[in-house]
């Protein structure tokens, strides 16, 4: 029983640290992450080190608990029967396709909860399922590998593909890939594969080519999609139309007629946004190609929807930001992407605790004004204080049997005791210009205490001028 009075002593002073385990405690179970390692991996086996301790090790790197792999190792060293040296050789060669299906097996799971919160907005697009395609090279990592040790030329572990599902807030798939040269567009093929009909995908000209939207027609799905400039042979159709003035420009829309190598001919939208201020390359027009019917969205609602792709690049840089997505020490590719994935794995969590805030607060919890930063620095806080108060067996027995349902209303419940003050974004005025800065070539340090008492004695002149 004290137990359980301690789960509730943490629910009053941290609901949110609570919810996140609830929340992976049903999505991410051993049982679930051991099974799919087992069913997914070619050439890694099981071993005395299993797939799920790994993922919960990385997990406390990913949200700031700990500050690398050797400390969150060092940390939890009597739960593990190998060396910190086959923890970083388990690391560096999970495959790709592991990281992949544990990204979307625990948003599959999670997307259940969200989906019985409750909606406290409308959907981008009703009657569709609109996912943002976007790609994300992973940031350079430290020299530490033997054959980069002579290089000065930053490392890069590779990079992916992420689609995220706007409606729900969850990243539901990654297309990963170890060659940080390689193009975004030769990973398209894998992502046709996913597509299915009642789809709308949103991505920018890097995903803009002939043929992918052939393919995503053909799987009787809809597509946003800026146009690029040499990807595509086309050729536009009638005079183009005004439809009137945007907060960006003034929109126009005009039918073009695709054609593929083999002849096939396609006709879609082409929607125009001519620009107040030029693109920071330049770009006076934005040309967006969609096929989505004229009755399901007009142009205005086409241009919003590619606006909204932005919702994208704000969730990256909270995986950035918030959550330690690219762990600078994990040089090897395949670890790096795993880690990376990881992160997406926490930021798909704290999101569910998100739209459980929202559901119940409303206008109060809003998601964009709750900073993932907050929340991550909440769970650093409070995560293994909790841990070690509560053993996993009291976790197991009140979450791990829920149903969606369940945990849905658990979440509402806890949610009504967190105050989303708490985690509210601080929003700054616009930056000043920088001022010109003296040089520092003679005096390459000064004393701040003498500068300031310099500009209080020249204001404490002034004021005494003034008064005569």
């Amino acid at each position: 029983m004290i137990f359980s009075e301690m789960l509730d002593r943490f629910i009053e002073q941290s609901g949110v640290t609570v919810m996140f385990r609830g929340t992976l405690e049903y999505s991410v179970t051993p049982e679930m992450l051991d099974g799919l390692f087992v069913k997914t991996a070619k050439h890694q086996r099981a071993g005395e080190l299993l797939f799920s301790s790994v993922v919960d090790l990385l997990g406390f790197v990913a949200t700031g608990m700990r500050k690398s792999v050797n400390d969150a190792y060092l940390a939890k060293k009597e739960q593990f029967a190998v060396s910190v040296r086959s923890v970083y050789n388990k690391l560096n060669g999970i495959e790709t396709e592991v990281s992949r299906q544990m990204v979307r097996q625990t948003a599959a799971r999670m997307a259940e909860v969200a989906d019985r919160l409750g909606r406290h907005r409308p959907r981008m697009l009703p009657g569709y399922r609109v996912k943002i395609l976007d790609g994300n090279h992973l940031a350079a990592t430290e020299h530490r590998l033997k054959k980069l040790r002579t290089l000065r030329s930053g490392p890069l572990p590779g990079l992916a593909l992420v689609v995220l599902e706007p409606d729900r807030m969850l990243m539901t798939d990654v297309f990963p890939c170890e060659d940080a040269y390689r193009q975004e567009r030769s990973l398209l093929a894998e992502v046709l594969q996913t597509i299915e009909a009642g789809d709308v995908w949103i991505a920018d000209r890097n995903i803009c080519t002939t043929g992918f939207l052939f393919g995503v027609a053909a799987r009787r799905a809809k597509f946003v999609i800026r146009q690029h400039s040499q990807t595509l042979t086309y050729e536009l159709l009638g005079e183009r139309r005004g439809i009137g003035p945007c907060p960006k420009g003034t929109i126009y829309e005009q039918k073009m007629r695709l054609a593929d190598a083999d002849g096939n001919l396609f006709t879609v939208r082409r929607i125009t946004v001519q620009l107040k201020e030029p693109t920071r390359k330049g770009d006076k027009e934005v040309h967006l190609v969609t096929n989505l019917p004229a009755k399901d969205a007009d142009a205005r609602t086409v241009a919003d929807l590619y606006l909204r792709r932005w919702t994208i690049e704000n969730a990256f840089q909270e995986l950035d930001q918030a959550l330690n997505s690219e762990v600078s020490t994990l040089g090897y590719p395949q670890a790096a992407v795993f880690s990376f994935c990881v992160a997406i794995l926490a930021y798909n969590a704290v999101s569910v605790i998100k739209t459980a805030l929202a559901a119940v607060h409303g206008a109060k919890a809003e998601r964009q004004n709750l900073s993932g930063y907050y929340m991550a620095g909440e769970l650093a806080a409070t995560y293994n204080g909790m841990l070690i108060a509560i053993p996993p067996a009291e976790w197991t027995e009140r979450f791990a049997g829920m149903s969606a349902a369940q945990l849905a209303a658990m979440l509402r419940a806890i949610a009504v005791q967190v105050r989303p003050d708490r985690f509210r974004k601080n929003v700054r005025g616009p930056k000043k210009p920088r001022p010109k800065r003296l040089s520092g070539k003679q005096h390459h340090h000064v004393s701040t205490a003498r500068i300031l008492a310099n500009r209080t004695q020249r204001k404490t002149h002034a004021l005494l001028a003034s008064q005569g």
